[in-house]
């Protein structure tokens, strides 16, 4: 590798503050814009922190999101086994995966998403009339984030309610970034097993949901097979719950720890909530290990030279708190013009399923916080256990609770 460092820092870093990015970011982004970095298997990435570097990163097919080709910076193990076991659009190349993306792009309109904002208001209430029915406590992660995303995806794609403990106790397997790659392995083989089984079962009775559209449009016709809508559903399922999941619980402990912005989300209208969840995805970032890359030719980026065959991290966390961009990048300001932060990515493999997202966030928040107007936490901050471990950020639960204090 070009000008290695042996002594480059271990990558990914620990947060100090649960709501900021880690300090070595930052300063990194301010004097190492573009830094080797040591990974999980000892290999020297480069890590890319400034806003205008990622994106064009990310928008340049130099930089290509394929698993397959040496030197890419795998996540983990386990994701190494999963890319290998479940290959999806999104690690795939234009032309391949522009190909892919076309068939289900008009799923994700905004028109047809913005419909589905009546769902989650209702599912968002109906979870918490059972907070309320169960008593003063809760925890927010179990009853009320994951039900709320998971329930919202599984409706969408026409998954039965049944299934959905399954399909959490599985999401965690592949997302553990220290976990088993056997067990990462018999996750995506068994949620590929079942959701191969439920493809068939649309094919031979039809039904008007994502997959049974799919399926109709896609497989009857021949372009696609049923292992790959199966594998299609792997990926909509986990990245459609987790993360909006983990930003909900995320957001909510921000929230309250910081009541002047709670206000805001509680009592603010339509357009004020809205702003306040962009800054939110903004700051809080809960994709924290970066959208992984290699060059597949020399590229020089910020006046660092990053040869063909060298893994690049763009670090959509450092990107979304650089002063050059963001005025006062660490404050929430709802009134912040041109909030073009990257949260969802940036470029061709830019996060499909956004528009729900941002029904979800916009629903999530002012819904709990109305509800519980003396919502709190239960146990004391420095007892939350974080989601460092995860490739998803977050909190692993958050117990609160309103009302009395008992």
């Amino acid at each position: 590798m070009s000008s290695e460092k042996s002594g480059a820092p271990a990558y990914p870093m620990a947060r100090g503050c649960p709501f900021s990015p880690p300090a070595e970011i930052g300063r990194l982004r301010e004097e190492e814009p573009v830094a080797q970095v040591r990974t999980w298997d000892g290999s020297l990435p480069w890590l890319v922190t400034r806003y205008d570097d990622v994106r064009a990163i990310l928008s340049d097919p130099r930089f290509s999101s394929d698993p397959g080709r040496d030197g890419y910076p795998v996540t983990s193990a386990g994701m190494k086994q999963q890319h290998k076991a479940n290959p999806t659009f999104i690690a795939m190349d234009d032309p391949e995966h522009a190909r892919h993306r076309r068939m289900i792009t008009g799923e994700f309109s905004v028109r047809r998403t913005e419909a589905l904002r009546p769902t989650v208001e209702r599912i968002s209430e109906e979870l918490l009339d059972a907070m309320e029915a169960s008593g003063g406590t809760a925890d927010l992660v179990a009853d009320y984030a994951l039900p709320l995303t998971s329930t919202v995806i599984c409706e969408l794609l026409g998954i039965p309610q049944e299934a959905h403990t399954f399909f959490q106790e599985h999401s965690n397997a592949l997302l553990d970034v220290k976990g088993d790659p056997a067990r990462a392995g018999r996750a995506v083989e068994e949620l590929t097993s079942y959701l191969t089984e439920l493809v068939s079962r649309k094919l031979a009775e039809p039904t008007d949901d994502l997959l049974g559209r799919i399926v109709e449009r896609r497989v009857r016709t021949g372009e696609m097979t049923e292992r790959e809508v199966a594998s299609l559903g792997i990926l909509l399922l986990v990245a459609g719950h987790e993360t909006t999941a983990n930003q909900i619980a995320l957001g909510v402990l921000f929230l309250l720890q910081n009541p002047q912005y709670a206000a805001i989300m509680r009592d603010g209208d339509d357009k004020e909530v809205a702003a306040a969840c962009e800054e939110l995805l903004r700051l809080l970032t809960v994709t924290h290990i970066g959208r992984r890359r290699v060059a597949v030719e020399d590229v020089e980026v910020n006046g660092a030279l990053i040869r063909a065959g060298e893994g690049v991290i763009a670090s959509g966390d450092a990107a979304n708190r650089d002063p050059r961009q963001f005025t006062d990048p660490d404050l929430l300001d709802i009134h912040r013009e041109q909030n073009h932060h990257v949260a969802f990515g940036y470029g061709i493999h830019q996060c499909l399923g956004q528009p729900i997202a941002r029904i979800e966030l916009q629903t999530a928040y002012p819904a709990i916080l109305r509800r519980f107007a003396d919502l709190r936490l239960a146990v004391p901050l420095d007892e939350i256990d974080y989601r460092g471990d995860m490739v998803v950020y977050g909190v692993h639960s958050l117990p609160v609770a309103w009302g009395e204090e008992r």
